[in-house]
């Protein structure tokens, strides 16, 4: 199962490509479930028209994809998201600068994820270094997303948009069998995301390497819930 729940469309600022042309490169690419989360800041006014758009997608392409409705939230203050905007009807989202000082949710995400009302994980966080600032410890930190179903996300980007730099987390987990041994251990389920952009940038292929290692190393995942 080749999964990938981090991509943005036009409807991102910094995104480009028209959702329906993303999803046909896709197919093409042999990806099973596809996730299109598009910026909440760059989303803004248009809601409906968003989510709409991803639904349609959703139905045209069910015989050939798996497409689920997702937005990546922002947590820093200029563009975090507004009071009365609703986010419960889609299916996941995820949620950045988690460990950023400037966040509005003060690094609580157990609390956020009940204002989202939705599948929630975290992007593109270095989620270990972070459990360590945290008084429970760890393995206790890690174990109270996962009973509540907070995911968390390899996000295995490598793009013109970011530099071509990799995520030194993901880099890590890969090699390090003390925290593979910890996520199976407290149930944390993952997700693989490439974080595309643009269409031309797009590498299946580790997507496709992430994807493969979670089942090689009987690693759950969010598809379980999504």
């Amino acid at each position: 199962m080749v999964f990938d729940l981090h991509a943005h469309t036009e409807f991102s600022r910094c995104g480009r490509d028209k959702p329906e042309s993303l999803v046909k490169k896709m197919i093409e690419e042999g990806v099973d479930v596809f996730g299109i989360s598009d910026h909440n800041y760059g989303i803004a006014g248009r809601w409906g028209e968003y989510f709409d758009e991803v639904t349609k997608l959703k139905q045209k392409y069910a015989d050939k994809i798996k497409i689920l409705r997702g937005v990546e939230i922002c947590t820093l203050p200029q563009y975090a998201l507004n009071e009365d905007e609703d986010v419960s009807c889609f299916d996941y989202c995820i949620v950045e600068n988690l460990d950023s000082p400037e966040s509005v949710i003060g690094g609580d995400i157990v609390k956020f994820s009940k204002r989202l009302n939705t599948v929630t994980g975290i992007a593109h966080t270095d989620l270990f270094s972070f459990a360590k600032t945290r008084k429970e410890g760890v393995y206790e930190y890690l174990k109270s997303l996962a009973d509540v179903g907070i995911f968390w996300e390899l996000n295995v980007n490598y793009d013109s948009i970011h530099g071509y730099r990799e995520h030194a987390y993901v880099k890590r987990f890969f090699g390090s069998e003390e925290e593979q041994e910890t996520v199976k251990k407290t149930g944390l389920k993952l997700s693989v995301g490439f974080d595309g952009h643009r269409m031309e940038d797009y590498d299946v292929s580790r997507v496709v390497k992430a994807c493969e290692f979670l089942r090689q190393k009987k690693i759950r995942t969010v598809l379980e819930d999504i």
